[in-house]
């Protein structure tokens, strides 16, 4: 089957792969845009998982400002080199990130990033929860594994829906973002600020 350069072009433009990646995908799904671009970034994620342990040394601190300066934020999001830090791409995804955060306020990057003690804490709220509800004794333990996975999904940065598109997480997002940029990205550390707001 011939592959138009055309096609190729779109199909560039998408999914922002290589020229070769393109044809390939376009090759092995018959031409069909959709099924080329689903292969596309399955690869691209099967990539980035593999990115996963390289050294991010380079990369930006995105400052935003929302509401005529009523909430602040100050992100690090680093990659390998610095000529990815100061691409489109990584600038774009950088600015995205700082939009989430004073957007959705999570608390920590990743659920790893959550102390024992406030997950102990949370575990005992659900517990409470459970049994003023009056559950039974033997379904205890799913209440307080849901709870603590919304917990976790609400106040963890990578875990929440993306706030352009919540049918994927802000994990998604990174990992699409390490698989169009062929570098490993971490998403560093970051404060939220708001006016007024309790300093305990």
């Amino acid at each position: 089957m011939t592959i138009s350069a055309e096609a190729i072009k779109e199909l560039r433009q998408n999914t922002g792969a290589g020229v070769l990646a393109c044809r390939e995908a376009l090759e092995a799904s018959g031409g069909d845009m959709e099924k080329a671009a689903l292969l596309l970034r399955e690869k691209g994620l099967a990539a980035a998982s593999k990115r996963a342990d390289r050294e991010t040394s380079n990369g930006v601190l995105e400052l935003y400002n929302h509401g005529d300066g009523r909430v602040g934020v100050m992100v690090e999001v680093n990659c390998e080199t610095d000529f990815v830090a100061r691409t489109e791409d990584f600038r774009t995804f950088s600015h995205e990130i700082a939009l989430q955060i004073a957007a959705n306020s999570p608390h920590w990057v990743d659920a790893e990033d959550v102390p024992e003690e406030i997950l102990e804490e949370e575990r005992e709220k659900a517990r409470e929860y459970a049994l003023a509800e009056g559950k039974k004794e033997n379904v205890i333990p799913r209440i307080i594994e849901g709870r603590l996975a919304k917990f976790i999904d609400e106040n963890c940065l990578l875990r929440q829906p993306y706030i352009r598109d919540d049918t994927k997480s802000v994990g998604e997002l990174l990992k699409e973002t390490i698989a169009s940029t062929g570098e490993n990205i971490v998403i560093r550390r970051f404060e939220r600020w708001a006016v007024g707001e309790n300093l305990d």
